[in-house]
């Protein structure tokens, strides 16, 4: 994607040590301004988003809707605080599982072939850097790629 919306989180920031819920609720945010990019829209809710509130044990919906009531003035850790209170706190330990299997994905497992065929869609199918989900959508969208351990 060229030239991503500066508000557009990367999917390894964190917000309450959790990786990628910022990005999401940068994407809701986005979308509700109608400044998402068009190439977002289609799996708003689906893919990492629905694992991500999935494993908070919240509705999409309802986040929308949460992040639609307070506006701009809720700061994502008040919107994970809120996720907590309406769904879940999973503990440290599910912290690292979930931090750990999302850093990942697409790395050696059964996102392999979709992480390829998008490298090769995006002409990065060169680039042996890109090893996992998070790191293409990193290179994607002009971020620096994290090495799969860090």
């Amino acid at each position: 994607m060229k030239n991503p919306p500066p508000e557009l989180h990367g999917p390894g920031d964190t917000v309450g040590d959790i990786v990628y819920f910022s990005r999401m609720v940068s994407k809701i945010r986005l979308h509700h301004a109608g400044n998402l990019p068009e190439d977002l829209r289609e799996n708003l809710g689906l893919g990492f988003d629905g694992r991500c509130v999935h494993f908070l044990r919240i509705s999409y919906q309802g986040l929308c809707d949460q992040v639609r009531e307070v506006g701009a003035s809720a700061s994502d850790e008040e919107l994970l605080t809120w996720c907590f209170t309406n769904g879940r706190q999973p503990d440290d330990d599910e912290i690292e599982v979930w931090n750990d299997f999302m850093r990942k994905r697409g790395w050696k497992d059964a996102a392999t072939p979709t992480l390829e065929r998008r490298k090769k869609e995006s002409g990065l199918a060169d680039r042996a850097d890109i090893e996992t989900m998070f790191q293409y959508i990193d290179a994607d969208e002009g971020r620096p790629v994290r090495p799969v351990d860090a």
